[in-house]
């Protein structure tokens, strides 16, 4: 039989496809945590492991950086490791967001410890910033930015597909990202929106897991517009058959799910402010029915510890408030909205 040129084109075509999906077969949603420094060391130097650590062909294009597909699990100097929600594979992204490696962790982590990064001591405050559902990192740039300001805190952006899995995911993969980070700074956590839900699962995972150590290192928590006793716009808008496939599991936990959900959270034990939106009478949600924000309501946002700060601002602009943007950072300099 004659092989043409097309029939051989198909054909390899096939055996790529084939190639990619065993690797990403192999290639866990979570990954395992706790995963010791020196992991790679351990690792024996066999022809499996080599082909493991290897990524596949790439090309250094620019990327959107995630966008309700990719969660982070590992940040190094604004390098990030993320897993795709949909494939699983994963991929490694620079601080310009440009893919550097790709397929599976291991291989994403081979090329990411070859890089000339910073070394040395960190001294920095690590703050953590969570954005909320049906958001992206992006959100929190202009927030992150004015907390780099004062050279005292570093910036983490946590990149998660807020509609493609359970908060408890969520949670997994940001437990996973704070014990990658070095173990000598203290951390800080501020959310917006589903975001302090998830911290609050990982604090709930943690304190589970009686990890004290890391317990130690929070400073303080921020919640902008946190739906602390769930959403009422989320139970309404559940009661719409396409609600859980736009929202997903985490859109349906805060609604009709959520008295599952809450007996895995925990209350901060660090210092935790709690910014509330509260505008004026007349402009309320039928949905949310109660004064707040316009999404979450400010007895929504209670949460019993909490020092509460109430704002005339809409939810989904809290995070690039001018007047927001100083009380958080006045919160972690401080662990009070009032110097």
């Amino acid at each position: 039989m004659r092989v043409t040129h097309r029939m051989f084109c198909a054909a390899l075509g096939v055996f790529v496809a084939l190639g990619i999906s065993m690797t990403f077969a192999k290639e866990p949603r979570v990954p395992p945590l706790n995963r010791p420094a020196d992991e790679a060391a351990q690792q024996p130097d066999t022809a499996d492991s080599n082909v493991s650590r290897a990524s596949l062909f790439n090309l250094q294009l620019p990327t959107a950086g995630g966008k309700q597909f990719w969660t982070d699990h590992r940040w190094r100097d604004g390098w990030r490791i993320q897993q795709n929600a949909v494939t699983g594979h994963w991929r490694l992204l620079d601080p310009g967001n440009v893919r550097h490696a790709w397929g599976s962790r291991a291989a994403c982590e081979h090329v990411l410890d070859r890089k000339p990064l910073a070394k040395g001591p960190v001294r920095f405050h690590h703050v953590i910033l969570l954005h909320g559902l049906f958001r992206s990192a992006a959100s929190m740039q202009p927030l992150a930015a004015r907390l780099e300001e004062d050279k005292k805190h570093r910036a983490v952006l946590f990149e998660y597909a807020s509609t493609r899995a359970s908060i408890s995911e969520h949670a997994a993969a940001l437990r996973d990202l704070v014990e990658g980070l070095p173990r000598t700074v203290p951390i800080s956590f501020v959310g917006h929106s589903m975001g302090n839900i998830v911290v609050r699962h990982a604090l709930g995972d943690w304190e589970r897991a009686a990890n004290q150590q890391l317990l130690d290192r929070m400073h303080a928590v921020v919640m902008l517009g946190p739906p602390n006793q769930g959403a009422a716009i989320a139970r309404q808008l559940a009661k719409l058959p396409a609600y859980g496939l736009v929202a997903g599991q985490g859109g349906l936990e805060l609604g009709p799910q959520w008295q599952q959900l809450q007996a895995k959270l925990a209350t901060p034990r660090c210092p935790f402010g709690i910014i509330a939106g509260r505008l004026p009478d007349g402009f309320t949600n039928p949905l949310v029915g109660d004064a707040g924000d316009f999404v979450v309501s400010v007895d929504e946002t209670r949460l019993p510890g909490g020092t509460v700060l109430e704002v005339n601002q809409v939810h989904s602009l809290l995070m690039d408030d001018p007047a927001v943007q100083q009380a958080v950072t006045t919160f972690l300099d401080h662990q009070c909205f009032d110097e």
